[in-house]
């Protein structure tokens, strides 16, 4: 099949031509109306048909992918601004507060903190979190395996997250196997308590998105970011190594942390240059006046803090 196939087979989906409604059994009929709606969502399928079947290796090419087709709604792609994420952090502390199921709350802060998609999350396992190297390795995600720089933020959450034995998943079901599912009710709470009506979880991967470009982040980074894998789009950051990416997600997720918290943002470990820098200071800090052995207090509560240390959002 060529990319012209489907530009015809589209052009006669929005003009009508398909159009059926036929009587199949009792009280039973097809009907399809064709039209411009039904021809897009028609593209959307056969690309997801042929990208599958690229992956699988049973096909070289997606015709869908040069074809001259209209493949989105041409809607408006909504994202939150910063103030928005700050009511839905607020919201989503106030359920915890509540008493809401903890990992329903923690899955949504991922969400807004990762821009990953929503099982990807909801789904996570743990092999699947790579601590040393700041990464998610997805191997099943929505366009094979794809691989997720992680900001501190991220990181630190997922370090608080407790690990049961008999899961491998990161939010394991509270009864029977798989993974946690009971994230619909406390998202439409959350959202309700912030405001925020019509927001989905894929509204946060957007907010990452748009987030990444406004701190002028390039478009190769973000989409290293997002798990983007469209060829003309791997294209560009195919050959980035992942230490720039992780930085970029640290960048962008720091915002979104700040945002989403503000009262405290999260960073990673302190590293073994810091750890020895703070003991230095401390012990230059203990021999002075008042103010300095107060200096010297702080910075030895943040040595006990280590590794999750939290730092103030107004000194960051």
């Amino acid at each position: 099949m060529s990319s012209g196939d489907i530009e015809r087979f589209v052009a006669d989906v929005q003009a009508g031509k398909t159009a059926k409604n036929e009587k199949i059994g009792p009280r039973k009929r097809i009907i399809v109306k064709g039209g411009p709606g039904a021809a897009r969502k028609v593209v959307r399928d056969v690309s997801a048909v042929f990208s599958f079947a690229k992956r699988s290796e049973i096909v070289e090419r997606n015709p869908v992918e040069n074809a001259a087709v209209r493949k989105t709604d041409g809607q408006k792609t909504r994202f939150l601004t910063l103030e928005e994420v700050g009511r839905l952090g607020s919201a989503l502390d106030e359920l915890e507060q509540d008493g809401t199921n903890v990992k329903a709350i923690n899955i949504a802060r991922l969400w807004a903190l990762t821009g990953c998609r929503r099982n990807e999350i909801a789904g996570l396992k743990w092999d699947e979190v790579d601590f040393e190297n700041g990464m998610l390795i997805l191997e099943d995600s929505k366009t094979g395996r794809s691989m997720r720089p992680l900001g501190a933020a991220a990181l630190t959450l997922l370090q608080q997250v407790e690990r049961t034995e008999r899961s491998d998943f990161v939010f394991p079901a509270d009864t029977g196997e798989g993974h946690f599912q009971g994230t619909k009710t406390p998202w439409a709470r959350a959202i309700k308590k912030a405001e925020l009506p019509g927001v989905t979880p894929h509204t946060l991967r957007h907010t990452i998105g748009s987030t990444a470009i406004s701190t002028g982040e390039a478009m190769a980074l973000t989409g290293a970011i997002l798990g983007h894998s469209n060829p003309r789009s791997t294209a560009i950051y195919a050959h980035i190594q992942h230490e720039p990416s992780r930085k970029a997600a640290n960048r962008v997720s720091k915002k979104i942390a700040a945002a989403l918290s503000p009262k405290a943002t999260t960073t990673g470990p302190l590293t073994t240059e810091d750890q020895k820098l703070l003991q230095a200071l401390k012990s230059r800090f203990a021999k002075g006046d008042t103010s300095s052995r107060k200096l010297g207090e702080a910075i030895a509560a943040l040595l006990e803090q280590s590794p999750a240390t939290l730092v103030n959002s107004d000194a960051a």
